[in-house]
């Protein structure tokens, strides 16, 4: 028995079997049920934050259309593009619980589909009526949300790249009385450190603003119903600080982002390819520039991405940008082997499971250990927390002095903007990045393990040169991105 399912809760469920309200559990209802304009809750992972104020959003909207105030409008931000649309599919599925239509959907976005996200908007109507609401999904960021005169939905809030600054921006349009009447603000978010945004709103007790404060730790969520094993997510977490801020809503770790959108703006180049035709990689002569490639190896959780980088002098270009899910690892080998045997040097995350594909890695293609006179192509990278303070500075590094040219696209720009640098209570630095349904960042760590690669072999051509800089700047042909699965190789 775990610790949490002694004195559970004999609260019942108010709402009939019929009415989608009936699937929340007691800290669901509570926080849904305050009418409070301001409320903040600090809810621990996987409690069902988002699920929980999408669906409050939603009967908000509706009740708007009923009692004659002819819809409302929210905006929902988010740390993320990706937080942001998910966020914005539950309030999708809330309006379709609700029976109520959704009449249109559209996506703004600075150029081309793969560009960083402006906004997405999803109209609501109750069945019956003209009338409609709207709900504006955006990443959390100040030129994003400024002069917005709209409710507001702030998700995760604590892990906004610059919380504070968004903050600044969007207040005075939602305190405004002549802009729309009041407006309602709820923010979620799961700590993020003494100091930070949340955590001043959160001790905050004076003032003309009263916030309604909420908080669910998981052990509240497990006494109020939700089916969790303490005892197993903890062993499994194996982080004591972490679980502490992470799923007992406290405020410890300081983290922000380490790669900006911002940056990783300004280091997307049309000539980067996502991927390569084989005919690449088995032509290549020693008289291409050298390409180093990164591989973050993973079997059944997360995804293994193999990230390779083409030497222009002290440019690296990616050439490659390989995923995949769910493969055996000997047909992992099979797949990248191409890659492999035309890489200079590669770095190989030797960490769980990715112990027995380094093994097979190392005795085909031979270790890269000069301390012990080993001057093969593979380095077997053993992942401590010394080594992630070596990996994620340098990737950052090379990111401020433009030094890299990666693809514009939507999987990569979120997977490297999710890394975050974390200072703990004693002041330790660490590195960590949230598991999402896309991974645990493997294509920022497969990144900086190429970027190693690269940075410690032999300079090749010197300097950049115009005759370099010519072929950073042309648009090469692009390909699809490689995301296979074991079934998809035996076809």
């Amino acid at each position: 028995m775990n610790d949490t399912t002694a004195n559970q809760s004999l609260w019942t469920n108010p709402w009939s079997e019929s009415d989608p309200r009936s699937c929340l559990f007691e800290y669901q209802h509570r926080f849904w049920q305050d009418p409070a304009r301001f409320k903040i809750a600090l809810f621990a992972r996987q409690t069902g934050k988002d699920f929980t104020a999408s669906g409050e959003l939603v009967a908000d909207c509706f009740e708007a259309l009923r009692d004659g105030r002819g819809g409302t409008q929210w905006m929902i931000a988010a740390p993320s593009e990706r937080q942001s649309l998910e966020t914005l599919d539950k309030v999708k599925d809330w309006v379709r619980a609700f029976h109520g239509a959704i009449d249109g959907c559209r996506e703004q976005r600075e150029a081309g589909a793969e560009s960083l996200l402006k906004s997405a908007e999803v109209t609501i109507r109750a069945r019956g009526t003209k009338a409609s609401s709207t709900v504006r999904a955006v990443p959390g960021r100040p030129d994003t949300v400024r002069g917005s005169s709209t409710n507001v939905l702030l998700t995760e809030f604590d892990f906004f790249e610059d919380p504070g600054k968004t903050w600044r921006a969007i207040m005075p349009s939602i305190t405004n009385p002549l802009r729309g009447g009041p407006k309602k603000v709820r923010i979620i978010t799961t700590p993020n450190g003494l100091g930070s945004a949340a955590h001043k709103i959160w001790t905050k007790n004076a003032g003309k603003v009263v916030w309604s404060k909420h908080q669910v730790t998981i052990h509240d969520a497990v006494r109020m119903g939700l089916p969790i094993d303490i005892d197993e997510l903890r062993e499994a977490f194996d982080d004591p600080e972490g679980w502490a801020q992470e799923f007992e809503c406290e405020f410890l770790d300081t983290a922000s982002v380490l790669l900006p959108y911002e940056i990783l703006a300004a280091i997307e180049n049309p000539a980067a390819t996502l991927a390569s035709p084989l005919e690449y990689w088995l032509t290549r002569d020693k008289t291409a520039a050298p390409i180093d490639l990164g591989i973050d190896f993973g079997r059944k959780r997360d995804l293994t991405c193999a990230w390779a980088l083409e030497n222009l002098g002290g440019f690296k270009m990616t050439r490659c940008v390989t995923t995949l899910e769910g493969t055996p690892t000997h047909i992992q080998l099979q797949l990248l082997r191409p890659q492999m045997k035309a890489a200079r040097r590669i770095c190989l995350d030797y960490t769980g499971p990715g112990i027995g594909f380094g093994d097979l890695a190392a005795a085909e293609f031979g270790r890269w250990n000069p301390s012990q006179h080993q001057f093969g192509k593979v380095e077997l990278v053993t992942f401590t927390n010394q080594l992630k303070c070596e990996l994620f500075p340098a990737l950052r590094a090379a990111a401020d002095q433009r030094l890299l040219g990666i693809p514009q696209d939507r999987a990569i720009r979120e997977d490297l903007h999710s890394m975050c640098r974390v200072v703990t209570p004693s002041g330790n630095l660490t590195y960590r990045a949230p598991h999402t349904t896309d991974g645990h960042a493997d294509r920022c760590t497969a990144l900086a393990l190429a970027l190693r690669a690269a940075t410690q072999s032999p300079p090749s051509n010197g300097a950049i040169t115009p005759e370099i800089l010519s072929k950073i700047r042309i648009e090469q042909p692009r390909f699809t991105p490689m995301r296979l699965h074991p079934h998809e190789f035996r076809r």
